[in-house]
């Protein structure tokens, strides 16, 4: 709505008049949105003339204030005189025009009064309607002789709502539409917004003119009904109905109270305003070639009905219809759909429609990669029904656009193996979902999509195989994931060998893994599964991801969501039930313990590894808590539960941490990662995937073991390198892809490229020692030797495995270098 103020005229200004009413009973959420332009506060259900102290400096509230007044006072009156020819015409029965007038006459006075704004000229007006009251029932009371009889006693009893029970036959019409008039003009006044003072004053009007009974008791259950339904919703409107109905039944009589209780439900459901709405739907829909339902949009019902209760049929077909020959008009239906109307299940159900239908259509790997892109408008979170199955469709398609952009025939080879996998498990999780239609939706996508990148890698198999170029099989980064990585993980047989055997022992100690960042720790426990008994089940818990929580209750949550998802991962998947989240927010630790004894229970005969990675910042949770209830948690579990043993991992020993660990952490057994074997470190170069043919001289496999003293990061992050460099030596011609192999010379070549490339790697390292550890290392470059008083600082940096025993030489000749160029940039 533009902010210039209407351009002057009578009917101009009648013409507002009528679109607010319109607003007031169609529109509700533009007619919200037009009074918030006018005043932030100002609500459609508010009386405008509360904020009559700000008319001189709104006069836009002021016009509307006034517009509201004018439509409560006269609606009512064009409406009686509207509809009692009709109910002449339908019923044959009289119309009694005086005591409607008169009663309209009365509300018109109230309406007048109500004009005022002066709290003391209201509180007397009250009084007065008090006193009239009073006097009024009196009179029934004397003279019911003269009273206007049935009829009248039911207008009254339905105006007043007799709370006490006033007797029956007020003594006379005029003075009921006065007192009653002012009644509502004076103490209602427009509070219950436009609707509801139209409604009101229509309802009374011609209920006094159809003299009571069925059809007084209908004509005021429709209009409170339609009017109670905008301005208390549907739940207050039913409940409002249901108990005047029963009340009307039981002072009027049980087929007036059954009339207006049925007739005002139907309002507040707005069955009257639905049934023209569902025919123009159906013509819509039914008349509307198929293809052609685009021009249609802006024709359908909630374009001019924003509060639409009951459901009308084929929108959200018609939407998805339109999508497919014009994305903008059917996204704008939806957007509006959602901002401006009630139907936001129909928005929901044409956004699952559209998904659906994008996703079912895919008949390339090119159209999965877009799809990405399509969906993208989607909001987040998405509609319940696509929960989290589109949220992994999307993923999907991102990572097949990853494949896609990679450089080589066998990097798209590797890179599908990640949707691949993904697909695979959505497609297990889809058959074990309850609901029915998204099963069948998306579970035959999920085949098709299988399908499509199965075929595909299969293709950049072939080619990858054909390929001049060195196919990029080594990882240096994250932690190996057996699913994609297969035997690239090299080694630790020992690790698993000890951690399998005191996980069977009848009183198995708390374990501790522990070594240097980088040397596959996290990895080891990712492929522990895989070399474990089936009866030890290893769950893997991330605690750098679930310190994040800032609370108890956000750690607990974590930790449960965690367990559910590590069993489902396993290679012979395990289903835990879902933790009591009513329980679990309400105290969250002992909740995770009757939960867990609840797992033990429902899987007899295993024991559960549960493998704490990133153990150390369970301190960063203890600090933002203040709170141990974590690791009296651990306590608990290794005391109380026997079926459940602990595995930390980390960089950290215990000495390293604080006091207080000492306390939960008894009985530990420590397990130390530390750099490959020699006989490993070649496997791992020489055989890191099947079918690798060799591609080193045997001078350069000696330098890259002297270089990185098998710690495993560098291994793979020197051997990626090279293929990197002979692969771009193979492009530019200058090797033969079927000769060329990497010498000594080619390593220490790629140094500097190492040494940037793992600069976090690196700077990590350097960074955690602390003053005396680097003063000591800065030493031993310029050429120092050690002196006694460093033999501390030399055991402890033996420990971290970074000077030999001697403490004069560096065991890792890579750092050595990354340090030397540090020293050189200082």
């Amino acid at each position: 709505m533009s902010n210039t103020s209407p351009r002057p005229g009578f009917w101009n200004y009648v013409a507002e008049c009528v679109r607010l009413l319109y607003w007031s009973y169609f529109k509700p959420f533009t007619f919200e949105r037009w009074l918030r332009d006018i005043h932030p506060e100002l609500k459609p259900t508010q009386n405008p003339f509360a904020k009559r102290a700000e008319f001189r400096t709104n006069p836009r509230l002021y016009r509307y204030a006034g517009q509201a007044w004018w439509l409560t006072a006269v609606v009512p009156m064009v409406a009686v005189l509207l509809v009692a020819p009709v109910y002449i015409l339908v019923s044959g029965k009289s119309f009694d025009w005086f005591k409607s007038c008169v009663f309209l006459m009365g509300w018109f006075i109230g309406r007048l009064l109500d004009r005022g704004g002066n709290q003391n000229r209201l509180v007397i007006y009250r009084l007065v309607i008090f006193l009239v009251t009073v006097l009024l029932f009196f009179a029934a009371r004397f003279l019911s002789d003269v009273a206007v009889g049935v009829a009248g006693s039911v207008a009254v009893g339905i105006a007043f709502g007799v709370a006490g029970g006033v007797p029956r036959g007020v003594a006379g019409g005029v003075a009921f539409g006065v007192a009653f008039g002012v009644a509502v003009g004076v103490a209602g006044g427009v509070a219950g917004g436009v609707a509801f003072g139209v409604a009101f004053g229509m309802a009374f009007g011609v209920a006094r003119g159809v003299a009571g009974g069925m059809a007084g008791g209908v004509a005021v259950g429709v209009a409170l009904g339609v009017a109670l339904g905008v301005a208390l919703g549907v739940a207050g409107g039913m409940t409002g109905g249901m108990a005047v109905g029963v009340a009307g039944g039981v002072a009027l009589g049980v087929a007036v109270g059954v009339a207006f209780a049925v007739a005002w439900i139907f309002g507040v459901l707005r069955v009257y305003f639905w049934l023209p709405e569902l025919l123009w739907i159906l013509t819509l829909f039914l008349l509307s070639p198929n293809g052609k339902r685009v021009n249609c949009l802006r024709y359908m019902p909630p374009r001019f009905d924003e509060l639409i209760i009951l459901p009308l049929p084929f929108m959200d077909v018609m939407i998805v219809e339109a999508y497919r020959n014009n994305p903008a008009a059917a996204r704008e239906t939806i957007d509006y759909l959602i901002s401006s109307t009630n139907q936001q299940k129909v928005a929901a159900q044409a956004i699952f429609g559209i998904a659906v239908d994008i996703l079912n259509r895919c008949q390339r790997l090119g159209d999965i990669e877009e799809i990405s892109n399509q969906l993208a408008w989607i909001p987040s979170p998405p509609p319940n029904k696509l929960g989290t199955v589109l949220p992994q469709f999307l993923d999907i398609s991102q990572n097949v656009r990853a494949s896609e952009e990679a450089t080589s025939p066998y990097r798209k080879y590797e890179l599908l193996k990640i949707p691949i996998k993904t697909l695979r498990q959505l497609r297990q999780s889809l058959a074990l979902t309850k609901d029915a239609g998204v099963a069948v939706s998306f579970g035959n996508t999920a085949q098709s999509w299988l399908s499509i990148l199965e075929t595909a890698q299969r293709t950049l198999n072939e080619q990858a195989q054909q390929s001049k170029e060195i196919r990029q099989v080594y990882i240096a980064g994250n932690s190996l994931d057996p699913e994609t990585a297969k035997n690239r993980f090299k080694g630790r047989k020992d690790i698993f060998e000890e951690i399998e055997s005191l996980a069977l022992s009848e009183q198995p100690p708390v374990l501790l893994l522990y070594g240097g960042r980088r040397t596959g720790k996290t990895s080891a426990l990712k492929y522990l599964p895989y070399r474990v008994q089936a009866n030890v089940v290893p769950l893997l818990v991330d605690l750098q991801g679930a310190a994040a929580a800032t609370t108890l209750k956000g750690l607990a949550e974590n930790l449960a969501q965690q367990f559910i998802e590590a069993a489902r991962r396993l290679p012979r998947k395990v289903y835990l039930p879902n933790p009591d989240a009513n329980k679990l927010a309400e105290d969250p630790f002992p909740a995770l313990q009757t939960w867990l004894a609840e797992v033990e229970r429902n899987n007899p005969g295993q024991r559960f590894l549960l493998c704490l990675d990133e153990y150390e910042r369970l301190n960063e949770v203890v600090k933002a808590t203040s709170s141990h209830a974590p690791l009296n948690f651990i306590r608990n579990l290794l005391q109380h539960h026997q079926k459940w043993i602990l595995l930390f991992s980390g960089s950290q020993e215990l000495s390293e941490l604080d006091d207080y660990w000492s306390d939960y952490l008894i009985n530990t057994r420590a397990l130390r990662m530390t750099f490959l074997q020699e006989s490993e470190a070649r496997d791992l170069i020489l055989h890191p995937v099947e079918n690798f043919h060799n591609i080193y001289e045997p001078t350069a496999v000696d330098a890259i073991i002297q270089l990185t003293r098998c710690q495993p990061f560098l291994v793979q992050l020197v051997c990626y390198e090279l293929v990197e460099s002979l692969n771009s030596n193979i492009r530019r011609n200058r090797r033969e892809a079927n000769t060329a192999k990497a010498t000594a010379q080619d390593v220490k070549e790629i140094i500097p490229v190492v040494l940037e490339r793992g600069d976090q790697y690196f700077q990590e390292l350097w960074t955690n020692l602390t003053d005396s550890d680097r003063s000591l290392l800065r030493r031993l470059i310029y050429g120092e030797t050690p002196t006694q008083q460093d033999k501390g600082v030399i055991r402890k940096l033996t420990r971290k495995e970074i000077l030999t025993q001697e403490g004069n030489t560096f065991q890792v000749p890579l750092v050595q270098k990354y340090v030397e160029q540090l020293l050189e940039e200082e």
